[in-house]
């Protein structure tokens, strides 16, 4: 097995990892035990693999936590989710600044209950200074909407007078996205054996590796990212070229 703590992600020219946890549920239904069960077990797969990514010098390494469609789950589930988001900020948080790591947040957040939103910003400015990694948590987020919301922006721009429209090209979209700041998508990961994006990173795939691993998320740590990065460093990259 690869041990993660001996490796270096930009021995592999990886810079940004985007990861979609998927499997909480199934890993807790193989177990009989209840879905809340899974959805604790992945948060300890995120501080593991928190952790691993500035072990191995990740820049960035965005992580699917809770997507726009995820209201349609039972009330209940959502209010766990949102608990343990709760307490993985007040628990998390001093090792975030121990370990000078940067919060950051996509998605529309901010349509999240005011208390679990003030949270969030005091986490995000705490950390706003550190580097060279940062852990995004994506939120209340849907790449369509991500769009939508960039292409409103750059519409109000060009009313007022601000851009024409032959200045609108794909840097000016890029910059009106949430995952600006952060380096472009190298490899996005999913995890539980789906093979599909569902509306993540739609923009910011366009050219990154996809891995799938059949590792349910509650299982994954620093040795099933090392693999995957190592996967990644053996695909050659031609960008549309030869």
């Amino acid at each position: 097995m690869t041990d993660h703590r001996s490796f270096s992600a930009p021995t592999y020219g990886a810079r940004h990892v985007a990861i979609i946890m998927d499997g909480n549920g199934r890993w807790a239904k193989k177990r009989m035990l209840p879905r809340f069960a899974g959805h604790k077990a992945g948060v300890e797969a995120v501080r593991r693999t928190a952790r691993a990514a500035q072990e191995m010098g990740l820049e960035a390494l965005t992580l699917y936590a809770f997507s726009s469609e995820n209201w349609k789950r039972p009330e209940s589930e959502v209010s766990d989710l949102m608990g343990l988001l709760r307490r993985f900020i007040l628990a998390d948080l001093a090792e975030f600044e121990a370990n000078r790591v940067r919060l950051k947040v996509i998605g529309n957040y901010r349509a999240l209950d005011p208390s679990l939103v003030a949270m969030i910003d005091d986490a995000i400015a705490r950390t706003a200074d550190f580097g060279p990694t940062t852990v995004a948590v994506a939120l209340n987020y849907g790449s369509q909407d991500e769009l939508a919301r960039a292409a409103q922006t750059i519409a109000r721009k060009a009313a007022a007078g601000e851009i024409t429209p032959d200045a609108i090209g794909p840097d000016a979209v890029a910059a009106e996205l949430d995952t600006v700041g952060l380096p472009p998508l190298d490899l996005l990961i999913r995890t539980s054996g789906e093979q599909r994006l569902s509306n993540f990173m739609l923009w910011q795939a366009a050219y990154s590796e996809l891995y799938f691993t059949d590792t349910l998320w509650p299982d994954f740590n620093g040795d099933t990212l090392a693999r995957a990065l190592e996967e990644f460093g053996r695909r050659e990259r031609r960008y549309g070229g030869l």
